[in-house]
């Protein structure tokens, strides 16, 4: 019983990784650091926000992003800052740009392809001849053959 209750109370609340020294006394740049902080993936986690990650590097990044909202910059420009320095790989949505565009485009091409092959086969095998019923003295040695 008690384990359940631990992780449905693990479960029910949030598990950011901000510390409270980083958090920001404006709640309005606090929200948006927040924001922008969900869209970064963390260099070491790589399946984790940087909001959600214990990592050192997640909160070098974390500090980061404040820094650089606290020096008036848009949400935008934070971006393009972390980018310019950890690459495209921080972020959980790559952009349709450059290399990027491949990974966007290979999923819906593959899709295609496969359709494709798929829907060819299937006509290669509506086309293929029938296949000729067994002869009598076939069916006499497979019958033979089941009983034994």
């Amino acid at each position: 019983m008690r384990r359940l209750i631990l992780v449905l109370a693990l479960l029910a609340s949030p598990a950011f990784a901000v510390q409270p020294d980083e958090v920001l006394p404006d709640p309005v740049l606090e929200a948006r650091a927040r924001t922008i902080s969900e869209n970064l993936r963390c260099p070491v986690c790589q399946g984790e926000s940087i909001d959600d990650s214990n990592a050192p590097i997640s909160r070098s990044l974390r500090l980061a992003v404040r820094e650089r909202l606290v020096a008036g910059d848009s949400d935008a420009e934070v971006m393009e800052y972390i980018v310019a320095r950890y690459g495209e790989f921080v972020l959980f949505r790559p952009r349709a740009s450059g290399s990027g565009l491949v990974l966007w485009l290979a999923g819906p091409a593959m899709l295609v392809l496969g359709g494709g092959i798929a829907f060819a086969m299937a006509r290669r095998r509506a086309k293929a001849p029938e296949a000729e019923g067994l002869s009598a003295e076939d069916r006499a040695r497979l019958e033979a053959l089941l009983k034994e």
